[in-house]
């Protein structure tokens, strides 16, 4: 009988790693705002200790990390690889590759991919798909929904171009 990686196991990718994610990022946070004190490591040890117990605990919670971190490692190698062929293209030597229009498109995109998998994997894709293109005069929330979002690019696109008139006098 074979015997099951121990990387592998439910034990160590359902408990053990959300858990020493989630003390991690508590104590880290708790380090960094100095939020119980300075120099106050065991404390905020002990509180990381305790939520991160608390997360594997309650199954929701812990399989939403589960299910988001390999997200956040796709996302990030995706990231990674379009940063290096950017920094090829542009070849700009100080430190601020992307320009600010740049950020806000990444931005608006991860924001828009993270809040749809949370979506996804929390089981209420179908339920809002169905509610906005669905029947039942869902296509009509659906076709309202892309004319207000065209409207409001159009509004957008004519504050931030109509700044400036090309008349002098």
């Amino acid at each position: 009988m074979p015997v099951e990686p121990f990387l592998l196991s439910p034990l160590f990718t359902e408990l053990i790693l959300p858990f020493v994610l989630v003390f991690t990022l508590i104590f880290a946070i708790l380090q960094k705002s100095n939020l119980l004190g300075e120099g106050k490591k065991q404390i905020d040890a002990l509180i990381g200790l305790v939520v991160g117990l608390m997360l594997i605990a309650f199954p929701g919670p812990r399989n939403v990390i589960v299910l988001l971190m390999p997200f956040l490692a796709v996302s990030a190698v995706i990231l990674l690889v379009f940063m290096l062929l950017y920094g090829f293209v542009v070849g700009k030597k100080d430190g601020d590759v992307l320009g600010k229009a740049w950020k806000v498109a990444f931005g608006t995109i991860l924001t828009v991919a993270l809040i749809s998998y949370i979506v996804f994997i929390m089981g209420y894709w179908d339920f809002i798909w169905n509610l906005i293109f669905g029947r039942g005069g869902g296509t009509q929330i659906g076709v309202n929904l892309l004319l207000l979002i065209v409207i409001a690019g159009a509004i957008i696109a004519v504050v931030k171009g109509g700044g400036s008139s090309g008349s002098s006098s």
